[in-house]
């Protein structure tokens, strides 16, 4: 009796938990799937990142080390304006040499609401992302200290 084999499992046994599982996916499908809110994506052989500019970062690996998400927060002066700043939340996804790339920006200046709003949306691409290399992210507590506005100094009390 002649066995033809379709695939690369055992006919009538489960896959076994470390079975490989390809997926076709280009950068076009992960904009469309993790970017879609972003205000500026784009793909690059090389990080776009201004590592001088980096407020805060985190990374995920694969095993191998072939495949990453980072998700940095920057802060940079504005080319035109140079009395005003951008702040960035931008997504990597590195599959091999091929980066796509997705950018929150928003002026430094923003309402509150706006940053909570660019925020959530970099942080939860981020986790979405994870899940391509089979890992979780959970999101953290931060405390914020209140900001105190810069006073002009005074030059009499009254």
């Amino acid at each position: 009796m002649t066995r033809i084999q379709t695939t690369d499992f055992e006919l009538g046994a489960d896959p076994d938990w470390d079975s490989p599982l390809n997926f076709k996916l280009t950068p076009e499908l992960l904009v469309h799937a993790l970017m879609e809110t972003a205000s500026a994506v784009h793909t690059g052989w090389e990080s776009c990142i201004d590592e001088d500019a980096i407020l805060s970062q985190i990374l995920a690996m694969d095993d191998t080390g072939d495949k990453s998400i980072r998700l940095v927060e920057q802060e940079m002066l504005d080319e035109q304006d140079q009395t005003a700043t951008w702040h960035d939340w931008t997504l990597e996804v590195r599959v091999g040499s091929v980066l796509t790339i997705g950018h929150w920006q928003l002026r430094s200046t923003a309402p509150p609401l706006d940053w909570e709003w660019t925020a959530a949306a970099a942080e939860s691409a981020f986790e979405r992302a994870c899940v391509l290399l089979g890992r979780r992210a959970r999101r953290g507590l931060v405390i914020e200290e209140p900001m105190r506005p810069e006073l002009p100094p005074r030059s009499s009390r009254h």
